[in-house]
């Protein structure tokens, strides 16, 4: 049998494991989160829980988790580095999957916003935040000490892309200050670090969301055009100065959520 990883504990009932799969999108990797009745003291083998988002399909990473008595499995958005490993791990440890998009689904509905799942000892409540994706979902625990789980929402360092069309900036923007509303709490994103607050980082993100717009909209008066009538490309080098060449398409995405929404704001 391949070696199992060891989660690491980050706040009662609450445990972290990264996927290997590192890059210039995923940072370190990405975060399948393990939720387990706070009161136990330690995660040991066969312990129930509930899991956010399997990741990638790497089966190390996905047997590691099934060492654990998985009741429930929570996906934040469609995309591959959170989702590619729900069959494998379906197949080795049979349990309901719960997505907004029934694509994602196992054995189970589709996730509604603001219901409330009671599971493996655990509270969770369902917060659906489009904007990075149509279907992107935030979590967060109810009891004592409340905890926010964002997915690619909000990424512990740098910002998420907006996978434009699917996702835009008017819906990203109205999901940050939905997130804003909530008491403010521990933040565990699917890509780098834990935050011990939430809420400095949701306004950091809302004024970085807003100093882009403000580099766009100056963008398009030196070249004398309206947000309609421009080709992204043609920005990246005024708002994106010394972009790594990997992230070009991603940036390409985000400038076209940004036209978008000028265009139909004026």
């Amino acid at each position: 049998m391949a070696h199992l990883s060891i989660p690491t504990l980050i706040a009662p009932g609450i445990a972290v494991l990264q996927a290997d799969n590192p890059s210039e999108m995923t940072l370190d990797g990405t975060n399948s989160y393990l939720l387990f009745d706070p009161k136990i003291s330690t995660l040991s083998p066969g312990t129930e829980v509930v899991l956010i988002d399997p990741g990638p399909e790497l089966e190390p990473h996905l047997q590691s988790l099934a060492q654990f008595s998985i009741r429930l499995v929570l996906i934040t958005h469609r995309h591959a580095d959170h989702t590619g490993g729900i069959d494998f791990l379906h197949r080795i440890s049979p349990t309901p999957v719960r997505a907004q998009s029934p694509e994602f689904c196992r054995e189970a509905a589709p996730l509604e916003d603001q219901e409330t799942i009671n599971c493996a000892g655990v509270n969770v409540k369902v917060h659906f935040t489009p904007g990075h994706t149509s279907d992107s979902v935030c979590f967060t625990t109810l009891g004592d000490t409340p905890q926010l789980f964002t997915g690619d929402t909000v990424l512990g360092r740098g910002t998420t892309i907006l996978d434009h069309p699917d996702g835009t900036l008017g819906d990203y923007l109205a999901s940050l200050n939905r997130l804003l509303n909530l008491a403010d709490m521990p933040l565990h994103p699917a890509h780098g670090e834990q935050h011990s607050t939430s809420h400095q980082l949701l306004r950091a993100y809302l004024a970085h969301r807003e100093s882009r717009l403000d580099q766009v909209r100056d963008a398009l008066l030196k070249l004398g055009k309206a947000g309609a009538d421009v080709d992204p490309t043609q920005l990246l080098d005024a708002v994106y100065p010394d972009l790594d060449p990997r992230l070009v398409g991603a940036a390409s995405r985000s400038l076209e959520a940004q036209l978008h929404y000028l265009a139909s704001n004026r």
